[in-house]
């Protein structure tokens, strides 16, 4: 195959992907404006994290008042399972030049890497292949997930000052939340205990209760894994 077969194979697994994408970017748009931020804010937070959950977080902590260290602290958190995702990947992409990894890995997301996993575990042969049907699972999302989020954003701030738009964010969350958490033990086990944890910490100065929650979620989700042998080495291809 080609790698322009190679993107639309990817583009083709990805489009269904996108339909649950769409409104999620709108709510992150939106979100962003009621939290505080300008337009031009709103966007250029989506173009430098690129990545849901995290922005979301980011958005409620900001919109909060939180401290600039609890925002990007529970950034990083949440988006540390993305190192696990590119560790994962990383076998794949052993002769791969490093500028194309470095685009690979700013584009990776939860969607992209599942789809990319999958196809290659049935079988793709050679880095060239691999790379440009990971770029058409992942650079479809990305550009789907910024237009969503200006036009969320640009929508968001002619919403009148009564509709309480920052409802959508603890919603959004729960509808990714619910899936995730029904897939094993260890991701249900993570999402109780962090959520248990952060409504603990509730009155903690700087909205520390959600650092505390998601180190915690991370900590015993992690534990329990481990202990039911969840997540073994993935498979270096020949």
């Amino acid at each position: 195959m080609s790698r322009r077969e190679d993107f639309r194979a990817g583009l083709a697994a990805t489009t269904p992907v996108m339909v649950g994408v769409v409104p999620f970017g709108l709510v992150a748009g939106a979100a962003a404006v009621g939290a505080g931020l300008s337009v031009l804010q709103a966007a250029a937070l989506s173009v430098v994290v690129f990545a849901g959950a995290s922005q979301l977080a980011m958005i409620e902590l900001l919109g909060g008042d939180g401290a600039l260290l609890v925002v990007v602290g529970t950034a990083l958190i949440i988006n540390s399972r993305l190192v696990m995702y590119s560790a994962s990947l990383a076998p794949h992409f052993v002769e791969e030049d490093s500028r194309w990894r470095g685009l690979m890995a700013y584009v990776l997301t939860d969607q992209a890497f599942a789809l990319a996993v999958t196809r290659y575990a049935e079988g793709m042969e050679g880095v060239t292949r691999r790379r440009w049907y990971f770029l058409g699972t992942a650079a479809p999302l990305w550009a789907v997930w910024q237009v969503c989020t200006v036009v969320g954003a640009v929508a968001g701030a002619r919403v009148p000052a009564w509709l309480p738009l920052r409802f959508a964010v603890p919603l959004t969350f729960l509808a990714l939340l619910v899936p995730a958490a029904a897939k094993n033990r260890a991701t249900a086990t993570a999402a109780v205990v962090g959520g248990g944890v952060a409504t603990a910490g509730v009155a903690l100065p700087f909205n520390l209760g959600l650092l505390a929650g998601a180190l915690a979620g991370v900590a015993v989700g992690t534990g329990v894994a481990v202990w039911a042998g969840v997540g073994a080495p993935a498979e270096v291809p020949e």
